[in-house]
Protein backbone atom coordinates (compact mmCIF):
# COMPACT_ATOMS: atom_id res chain seq x y z
CA UNK A 1 0.00 0.00 0.00
CA UNK A 2 2.87 2.35 0.74
CA UNK A 3 3.99 2.24 -2.90
CA UNK A 4 0.57 3.52 -4.00
CA UNK A 5 0.63 6.52 -1.67
CA UNK A 6 0.93 9.88 -3.46
CA UNK A 7 4.26 11.70 -3.31
CA UNK A 8 3.72 14.85 -1.27
CA UNK A 9 7.30 16.15 -1.45
CA UNK A 10 8.17 18.75 -4.07
CA UNK A 11 10.09 21.99 -4.51
CA UNK A 12 8.07 25.20 -4.77
CA UNK A 13 9.48 26.37 -8.10
CA UNK A 14 9.99 24.83 -11.52
CA UNK A 15 13.78 25.23 -11.43
CA UNK A 16 15.50 22.65 -9.27
CA UNK A 17 18.16 24.99 -7.90
CA UNK A 18 18.30 28.71 -7.08
CA UNK A 19 20.39 31.14 -9.10
CA UNK A 20 23.70 32.58 -7.89
CA UNK A 21 23.32 36.01 -6.17
CA UNK A 22 19.72 35.19 -5.24
CA UNK A 23 18.46 35.39 -1.64
CA UNK A 24 16.78 32.18 -0.45
CA UNK A 25 15.08 31.10 2.76
CA UNK A 26 16.91 28.49 4.79
CA UNK A 27 16.58 26.62 8.08
CA UNK A 28 19.70 25.85 10.07
CA UNK A 29 20.10 22.11 10.70
CA UNK A 30 23.49 21.84 12.43
CA UNK A 31 26.62 23.85 13.20
CA UNK A 32 30.09 22.36 12.76
CA UNK A 33 33.59 23.64 13.45
CA UNK A 34 33.98 25.25 10.02
CA UNK A 35 30.45 25.69 8.70
CA UNK A 36 26.72 25.53 9.29
CA UNK A 37 24.55 23.04 7.41
CA UNK A 38 21.13 24.24 6.29
CA UNK A 39 18.07 23.20 4.29
CA UNK A 40 16.75 25.36 1.43
CA UNK A 41 13.05 25.51 2.29
CA UNK A 42 11.86 26.62 -1.15
CA UNK A 43 13.75 23.83 -2.93
CA UNK A 44 12.43 20.74 -1.16
CA UNK A 45 15.02 21.03 1.62
CA UNK A 46 18.12 20.39 -0.51
CA UNK A 47 21.26 20.81 1.57
CA UNK A 48 23.34 23.97 1.69
CA UNK A 49 26.40 25.11 3.58
CA UNK A 50 27.43 28.43 5.14
CA UNK A 51 31.13 28.78 5.97
CA UNK A 52 31.65 30.47 9.32
CA UNK A 53 33.60 33.19 7.51
CA UNK A 54 30.36 34.00 5.63
CA UNK A 55 28.30 34.60 8.75
CA UNK A 56 29.28 38.20 9.45
CA UNK A 57 31.34 41.08 8.09
CA UNK A 58 32.55 41.76 11.62
CA UNK A 59 34.84 39.75 13.82
CA UNK A 60 32.96 36.76 15.21
CA UNK A 61 32.97 36.67 18.99
CA UNK A 62 30.14 34.20 19.48
CA UNK A 63 28.77 31.94 16.72
CA UNK A 64 25.54 31.40 18.68
CA UNK A 65 24.78 35.10 18.50
CA UNK A 66 24.85 34.92 14.69
CA UNK A 67 23.23 31.60 13.88
CA UNK A 68 21.18 29.01 15.76
CA UNK A 69 19.93 25.54 14.94
CA UNK A 70 16.29 25.74 13.87
CA UNK A 71 16.36 29.40 12.90
CA UNK A 72 14.74 30.34 9.57
CA UNK A 73 16.26 33.30 7.71
CA UNK A 74 17.28 34.59 4.26
CA UNK A 75 20.83 34.07 2.94
CA UNK A 76 22.62 34.72 -0.36
CA UNK A 77 23.51 32.00 -2.89
CA UNK A 78 27.25 31.98 -3.71
CA UNK A 79 27.67 28.78 -5.71
CA UNK A 80 25.47 25.93 -6.97
CA UNK A 81 26.75 22.43 -7.76
CA UNK A 82 23.82 20.84 -9.59
CA UNK A 83 25.67 17.54 -10.11
CA UNK A 84 26.19 17.04 -6.38
CA UNK A 85 22.98 18.85 -5.44
CA UNK A 86 24.84 21.22 -3.16
CA UNK A 87 24.63 24.98 -2.56
CA UNK A 88 27.15 27.32 -0.92
CA UNK A 89 25.57 30.26 0.88
CA UNK A 90 26.42 33.47 2.72
CA UNK A 91 24.66 35.31 5.51
CA UNK A 92 26.95 38.35 5.58
CA UNK A 93 26.36 39.24 1.91
CA UNK A 94 22.58 39.50 2.06
CA UNK A 95 21.29 43.09 2.19
CA UNK A 96 18.19 44.44 3.91
CA UNK A 97 16.57 44.87 0.51
CA UNK A 98 17.40 41.25 -0.36
CA UNK A 99 15.89 40.13 2.94
CA UNK A 100 12.60 41.96 2.32
CA UNK A 101 12.28 40.60 -1.23
CA UNK A 102 13.08 37.07 -0.07
CA UNK A 103 10.66 37.15 2.86
CA UNK A 104 7.83 38.49 0.70
CA UNK A 105 8.40 35.82 -1.96
CA UNK A 106 8.79 33.02 0.58
CA UNK A 107 5.63 33.92 2.50
CA UNK A 108 3.61 33.89 -0.71
CA UNK A 109 5.24 30.66 -1.93
CA UNK A 110 4.72 28.99 1.44
CA UNK A 111 0.98 29.73 1.33
CA UNK A 112 0.70 28.46 -2.25
CA UNK A 113 2.66 25.32 -1.32
CA UNK A 114 0.48 24.67 1.71
CA UNK A 115 -2.69 24.87 -0.42
CA UNK A 116 -1.21 22.69 -3.17
CA UNK A 117 0.00 20.07 -0.73
CA UNK A 118 -3.33 19.91 1.07
CA UNK A 119 -5.17 19.39 -2.22
CA UNK A 120 -2.68 16.70 -3.31
CA UNK A 121 -3.06 14.89 0.00
CA UNK A 122 -6.86 15.18 0.06
CA UNK A 123 -7.31 14.00 -3.53
CA UNK A 124 -4.44 11.47 -3.35
CA UNK A 125 -2.48 13.08 -6.17
CA UNK A 126 1.27 13.45 -6.56
CA UNK A 127 2.22 16.97 -5.50
CA UNK A 128 4.79 17.37 -8.29
CA UNK A 129 2.19 16.42 -10.91
CA UNK A 130 -0.12 19.09 -9.51
CA UNK A 131 2.70 21.63 -9.71
CA UNK A 132 3.62 20.59 -13.28
CA UNK A 133 0.10 21.12 -14.61
CA UNK A 134 -1.22 23.87 -12.32
CA UNK A 135 1.29 25.56 -10.02
CA UNK A 136 4.24 26.16 -12.33
CA UNK A 137 2.17 27.25 -15.35
CA UNK A 138 0.56 29.86 -13.06
CA UNK A 139 4.01 30.98 -11.88
CA UNK A 140 5.07 31.44 -15.52
CA UNK A 141 1.93 33.31 -16.56
CA UNK A 142 1.38 35.55 -13.50
CA UNK A 143 4.91 35.95 -12.13
CA UNK A 144 3.85 34.14 -8.97
CA UNK A 145 1.10 31.58 -8.39
CA UNK A 146 0.01 33.67 -5.40
CA UNK A 147 -1.19 36.41 -7.78
CA UNK A 148 -3.20 33.84 -9.76
CA UNK A 149 -4.69 32.42 -6.56
CA UNK A 150 -5.94 35.89 -5.61
CA UNK A 151 -7.80 36.05 -8.94
CA UNK A 152 -9.17 32.53 -8.49
CA UNK A 153 -11.01 33.67 -5.35
CA UNK A 154 -13.48 35.65 -7.47
CA UNK A 155 -13.08 34.12 -10.94
CA UNK A 156 -11.81 30.52 -10.81
CA UNK A 157 -13.05 29.41 -14.23
CA UNK A 158 -11.19 32.07 -16.21
CA UNK A 159 -7.89 31.17 -14.54
CA UNK A 160 -8.14 27.39 -14.21
CA UNK A 161 -9.99 26.53 -17.42
CA UNK A 162 -7.07 27.89 -19.43
CA UNK A 163 -4.80 25.17 -18.01
CA UNK A 164 -4.48 21.95 -19.97
CA UNK A 165 -2.49 18.75 -20.04
CA UNK A 166 -1.72 16.19 -22.73
CA UNK A 167 -2.79 12.57 -22.27
CA UNK A 168 -2.13 9.57 -24.44
CA UNK A 169 -5.10 7.52 -25.64
CA UNK A 170 -5.63 4.65 -28.03
CA UNK A 171 -7.62 5.66 -31.09
CA UNK A 172 -10.28 3.59 -32.95
CA UNK A 173 -7.57 2.28 -35.27
CA UNK A 174 -5.53 1.02 -32.32
CA UNK A 175 -2.89 3.72 -32.68
CA UNK A 176 -1.79 5.91 -29.80
CA UNK A 177 -2.95 9.53 -30.02
CA UNK A 178 -2.27 12.57 -27.86
CA UNK A 179 -5.33 14.39 -26.57
CA UNK A 180 -5.44 17.80 -24.87
CA UNK A 181 -7.71 17.83 -21.79
CA UNK A 182 -8.30 20.18 -18.83
CA UNK A 183 -5.40 20.16 -16.36
CA UNK A 184 -7.78 19.45 -13.48
CA UNK A 185 -10.74 17.15 -13.11
CA UNK A 186 -13.86 18.84 -11.75
CA UNK A 187 -13.53 17.25 -8.33
CA UNK A 188 -9.87 18.30 -7.91
CA UNK A 189 -10.69 21.76 -9.23
CA UNK A 190 -13.53 22.09 -6.72
CA UNK A 191 -11.26 21.16 -3.78
CA UNK A 192 -8.54 23.55 -4.98
CA UNK A 193 -10.93 26.50 -5.32
CA UNK A 194 -12.46 25.86 -1.90
CA UNK A 195 -9.03 25.76 -0.27
CA UNK A 196 -7.86 28.90 -2.05
CA UNK A 197 -10.97 30.79 -0.96
CA UNK A 198 -10.55 29.61 2.61
CA UNK A 199 -6.85 30.40 2.86
CA UNK A 200 -6.57 33.57 0.77
CA UNK A 201 -8.59 35.78 3.10
CA UNK A 202 -6.71 38.99 3.96
CA UNK A 203 -4.24 38.52 6.81
CA UNK A 204 -3.78 41.26 9.41
CA UNK A 205 -0.49 43.16 9.39
CA UNK A 206 1.49 43.66 12.56
CA UNK A 207 2.48 47.31 13.07
CA UNK A 208 5.17 48.12 15.64
CA UNK A 209 6.93 51.14 17.07
CA UNK A 210 9.99 51.11 19.35
CA UNK A 211 10.36 53.76 22.05
CA UNK A 212 12.36 54.62 25.15
CA UNK A 213 10.55 56.09 28.12
CA UNK A 214 12.00 57.43 31.38
CA UNK A 215 10.72 59.30 34.39
CA UNK A 216 13.04 60.51 37.15
CA UNK A 217 10.31 61.90 39.39
CA UNK A 218 9.05 60.31 42.59
CA UNK A 219 6.63 57.49 41.69
CA UNK A 220 8.21 57.40 38.22
CA UNK A 221 7.06 53.81 37.66
CA UNK A 222 3.46 54.78 38.34
CA UNK A 223 3.70 57.70 35.93
CA UNK A 224 5.09 55.38 33.25
CA UNK A 225 2.26 52.94 33.91
CA UNK A 226 -0.27 55.78 33.45
CA UNK A 227 1.43 56.77 30.18
CA UNK A 228 1.19 53.17 29.00
CA UNK A 229 -2.54 53.18 29.73
CA UNK A 230 -2.93 56.38 27.68
CA UNK A 231 -1.14 54.71 24.77
CA UNK A 232 -3.36 51.64 24.87
CA UNK A 233 -6.47 53.81 25.18
CA UNK A 234 -5.60 55.37 21.80
CA UNK A 235 -6.43 52.07 20.12
CA UNK A 236 -9.84 51.05 18.81
CA UNK A 237 -11.72 47.87 18.01
CA UNK A 238 -10.10 47.56 14.58
CA UNK A 239 -6.62 48.50 15.83
CA UNK A 240 -6.16 47.59 19.50
CA UNK A 241 -2.87 48.89 20.90
CA UNK A 242 -0.62 46.95 23.24
CA UNK A 243 2.56 48.30 24.82
CA UNK A 244 5.20 45.90 26.14
CA UNK A 245 8.33 46.38 28.20
CA UNK A 246 11.43 45.03 26.46
CA UNK A 247 13.96 46.12 29.09
CA UNK A 248 14.18 49.46 30.89
CA UNK A 249 13.85 51.95 29.29
CA UNK A 250 12.82 50.22 26.03
CA UNK A 251 9.20 49.51 25.06
CA UNK A 252 7.37 48.42 21.93
CA UNK A 253 3.89 49.47 20.83
CA UNK A 254 2.06 46.90 18.72
CA UNK A 255 -1.20 46.67 16.83
CA UNK A 256 -2.64 44.35 14.17
CA UNK A 257 -4.84 45.53 11.33
CA UNK A 258 -5.87 44.84 7.75
CA UNK A 259 -5.24 48.50 6.91
CA UNK A 260 -1.55 49.40 7.12
CA UNK A 261 -2.10 53.17 7.00
CA UNK A 262 -4.72 52.99 9.73
CA UNK A 263 -2.40 50.94 11.93
CA UNK A 264 0.45 53.42 11.52
CA UNK A 265 -1.92 56.32 12.25
CA UNK A 266 -3.26 54.67 15.42
CA UNK A 267 0.24 53.94 16.77
CA UNK A 268 1.32 57.52 15.97
CA UNK A 269 -1.61 58.80 18.06
CA UNK A 270 -0.77 56.33 20.82
CA UNK A 271 2.81 57.62 20.96
CA UNK A 272 1.54 61.21 21.11
CA UNK A 273 -0.83 60.38 24.00
CA UNK A 274 1.94 58.51 25.82
CA UNK A 275 4.37 61.41 25.28
CA UNK A 276 1.91 63.99 26.57
CA UNK A 277 1.25 62.00 29.74
CA UNK A 278 4.88 61.24 30.60
CA UNK A 279 6.03 64.81 29.86
CA UNK A 280 3.30 66.08 32.19
CA UNK A 281 5.27 64.34 34.95
CA UNK A 282 8.63 65.66 33.65
CA UNK A 283 9.48 62.35 32.01
CA UNK A 284 10.80 61.81 28.51
CA UNK A 285 9.79 59.63 25.57
CA UNK A 286 12.08 59.05 22.59
CA UNK A 287 10.93 57.29 19.42
CA UNK A 288 13.67 54.86 18.38
CA UNK A 289 11.75 53.26 15.48
CA UNK A 290 8.66 54.94 14.01
CA UNK A 291 5.48 52.89 13.46
CA UNK A 292 5.95 50.46 10.55
CA UNK A 293 4.80 47.05 9.36
CA UNK A 294 7.10 44.32 10.69
CA UNK A 295 7.87 40.93 9.23
CA UNK A 296 7.63 37.54 10.91
CA UNK A 297 11.42 37.49 11.15
CA UNK A 298 11.51 40.83 13.01
CA UNK A 299 8.87 39.48 15.37
CA UNK A 300 10.98 36.40 16.09
CA UNK A 301 14.11 38.49 16.70
CA UNK A 302 12.19 40.70 19.16
CA UNK A 303 10.89 37.62 21.01
CA UNK A 304 14.44 36.22 21.22
CA UNK A 305 15.73 39.54 22.53
CA UNK A 306 13.00 39.73 25.18
CA UNK A 307 13.69 36.12 26.23
CA UNK A 308 17.42 36.86 26.66
CA UNK A 309 16.71 39.98 28.71
CA UNK A 310 14.18 38.11 30.82
CA UNK A 311 16.77 35.45 31.55
CA UNK A 312 19.35 38.10 32.43
CA UNK A 313 16.86 39.74 34.82
CA UNK A 314 16.29 36.42 36.55
CA UNK A 315 20.04 35.99 37.05
CA UNK A 316 20.30 39.34 38.88
CA UNK A 317 17.04 39.00 40.80
CA UNK A 318 17.27 40.52 44.25
CA UNK A 319 19.20 43.64 43.23
CA UNK A 320 16.13 45.84 43.77
CA UNK A 321 18.13 48.46 45.69
CA UNK A 322 20.63 49.11 42.90
CA UNK A 323 21.40 52.76 42.30
CA UNK A 324 20.87 52.36 38.56
CA UNK A 325 17.31 51.13 39.02
CA UNK A 326 16.37 53.97 41.32
CA UNK A 327 17.84 56.54 38.95
CA UNK A 328 15.91 55.38 35.90
CA UNK A 329 12.63 55.23 37.75
CA UNK A 330 11.75 52.12 35.75
CA UNK A 331 11.75 49.56 38.51
CA UNK A 332 10.96 45.91 37.95
CA UNK A 333 8.90 44.55 35.06
CA UNK A 334 5.93 44.46 37.45
CA UNK A 335 4.77 48.05 37.14
CA UNK A 336 2.44 47.67 40.13
CA UNK A 337 5.39 47.21 42.46
CA UNK A 338 6.07 50.23 44.65
CA UNK A 339 9.47 51.92 44.42
CA UNK A 340 11.58 51.32 47.45
CA UNK A 341 12.90 54.47 49.06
Amino acid sequence: MASNSPNLECRMYEVRFPEVDMAVMIQVKSIGEMCAYVSLLEYNNIEGMILLSELSRRRIRSINSLIKVGRIEPVMVLHVDEDKGYVNLSKRRVSEEDIQICEDRYNKSKLVHSIMRHVAETMEKDLEDLYIHVGWPLYRKYGHAFEAFKLIVSDPDTILNSLTREVKETGPDGKEVIKVVPALSEDVKDVLVKNIRRRMTPQPLKIRADIEMKCFEFDGVLHIKDAMRKAEAAGNQDCPVKIKLVAPPSYVLITQTLDKEQGISVLTKAIAACTQEIEHHKGKLTVKEAPRAVSEREDILLAERMAKLSQANEEVEGDDDSEEEEDTGMGDIDLDKQIET
